[in-house]
């Protein structure tokens, strides 16, 4: 009664996470995330084909779907899903859908239609006391095939590890979960090992469910403190300089994500700035001879600041890439007065070159936006189409811009 047991609790469990699984990732539909949704399904399918089996004793329909479902498809699809995930090459994953393609649909028919011999028992069979020499050999080509494309994806992702070894190291630990699913399903479906293999399966389906929810969670790019230390030294000269006022401003900058206060509700965003990007004191704090006699001169406040991203992208994920980037330009524009511009340009000599330029009221409106929720959001939903990018902070010297310029970049 206890692998009646837990034949049950594995199939449950299979359909639940299957079920999970499905419905995450139809928030974002990619190729991996169906390709491990399939292997999700086919091993509840026959899970579920197992609990009869332990039940009243496996028969030839009980094991093909067992065999079918732990020792081809599900090894099949966690392999090639793995490689939609982590390589970037269009012409391997090409090469990877021809193979997966043929190792489908020839295996499959020759372990539904091979005649099957020996006797069945309430526990998980062994492949070997059942399938001919040919069955074995293709379900031994799909192991193979599964085990070889974890380890190259495993390589090309450590060959990145210099590069960004953050998400690099969150990649192997997706890789790593995938592959010790793929271990599992290959051990059950060869050896049997009933209550073992029982347990050995429930151990797969946690693998798939834990690896399948880093996937699609990649790691949020940290903000980079340093160079913009250097830069606010730079423009800000030595501590002793600044006044009472600056102190102050510098203690609210130290505030993080805090939000700027208005004196006023009809504050404008571009008073305080002349054409040419430079602080305005006012018509009512100068004449044509200079400063208003009596007077001290208005405290000179911070030069805009801009931001240029330049990012490169993988191949077949520019996509994906402009969506996340279209939601966030939106967002922007509702939520940030203080970003006066954020734009994302295509390159048209780089189709896999996205550039966006900020434009912000000073460093703290800087600040905040990185802070933003839909930023942080965009961050790790292009994660994954980003392969390289390269960030350029600027400080505003000079400018001239038309009166329509909002209007023709935001037309809605």
């Amino acid at each position: 009664m206890v692998e009646v047991g837990l034949a049950f609790v594995c199939a449950l469990v299979a359909w639940s996470a299957t079920a999970a699984l499905i419905a995450r990732g139809s928030r974002r539909p990619r190729l991996f995330t169906a390709a491990w949704a399939a292997s999700a399904v086919a091993l509840a399918i026959a899970l579920s084909a197992a609990f009869p089996g332990a039940l009243l004793g496996f028969s030839e329909s009980t094991f093909r779907a067992l065999q079918i479902g732990v020792g081809l498809l599900g090894p099949l699809l966690t392999g090639w899903g793995a490689v939609e995930y982590a390589v970037h090459s269009p012409r391997a994953r090409f090469g990877t859908r021809l193979v997966v393609t043929t190792l489908g649909v020839v295996p499959l028919v020759v372990l539904t239609m091979d005649r099957l011999r020996g006797n069945f028992d309430n526990s998980y069979p062994v492949m070997s006391d059942h399938y001919d020499t040919i069955p074995a050999f293709a379900l031994g080509l799909v192991h193979i095939f599964a085990v070889v494309a974890l380890a190259a994806c495993a390589i090309a992702v450590s060959r990145r590890l210099r590069d960004n070894p953050r998400r690099a190291q969150h990649d192997l630990s997706v890789l790593a979960l995938m592959g010790l699913a793929v271990l599992l399903e290959i051990i059950v479906s060869r050896f049997g090992l009933g209550i073992l293999g029982q347990l050995l399966m429930m151990g797969a389906i946690a693998a798939l469910w834990v690896g399948f929810l880093r996937a699609v969670d990649p790691p949020r790019e940290r903000p980079n403190r340093r160079a913009r230390g250097r830069s606010r030294s730079a423009r800000g000269g030595a501590g002793d300089e600044r006044d009472g006022s600056g102190a102050a401003d510098d203690e609210e900058d130290g505030v993080w994500g805090r939000r700027r206060r208005r004196d006023r509700d009809d504050y404008d965003d571009y008073a305080d700035y002349d054409d040419f990007g430079e602080p305005d004191g006012g018509a009512g704090d100068r004449d044509e001879r200079g400063p208003v006699a009596g007077r001290a001169p208005a405290p000179r406040q911070q030069r805009l600041l801009g931001v240029i991203t330049i990012y490169t992208l993988a191949d077949g994920r520019a996509d994906a890439f402009d969506e996340a980037a279209e939601e966030v330009v939106d967002e922007v524009a509702r939520r940030e007065p203080d970003t006066l511009l954020f734009a994302c340009h295509t390159v048209p000599s780089a189709p896999l070159q996205r550039i966006v330029y900020a434009m912000y009221r000073d460093e703290l409106a800087m600040e905040e936006h990185e802070q933003q929720p839909h930023v942080l959001e965009f961050g790790r939903r292009s994660a994954a189409a980003v392969v390289a990018t390269n960030v350029i902070e600027l400080s505003l010297s000079g400018a001239s811009a038309t009166d329509n310029l909002a209007s023709m970049l935001m037309p809605r």
